[in-house]
């Protein structure tokens, strides 16, 4: 299962998602708005400073750019 916490406006966000739709990975999307407590307390959680923030069956794997390094390296490979 992949999650991805994403926020308003962030183009990184709209690049991973486009990359779970290209590639037919379903994803949940957990849109944190502009809710800064939310926002702060995903990053105090993760200790990553950025979004979007995205786990693979719980796992905490990184933001788009850390997903697509893993990717690349054979590291990751998505459930379907």
């Amino acid at each position: 299962m992949v999650t991805i916490y994403t926020k308003n406006v962030c183009p990184y966000c709209v690049r991973a998602k486009q990359y779970f739709e290209t590639h037919s990975i379903a994803y949940t999307e957990i849109n944190l708005g502009n809710d800064f407590d939310k926002i702060e307390a995903l990053k105090l959680k993760t200790g990553f400073m950025t979004l979007p923030q995205i786990f693979v069956n719980d796992q905490f794997i990184g933001g788009y750019t850390d997903m697509i390094a893993k990717i690349e390296s054979g590291e990751l490979n998505f459930p379907r």
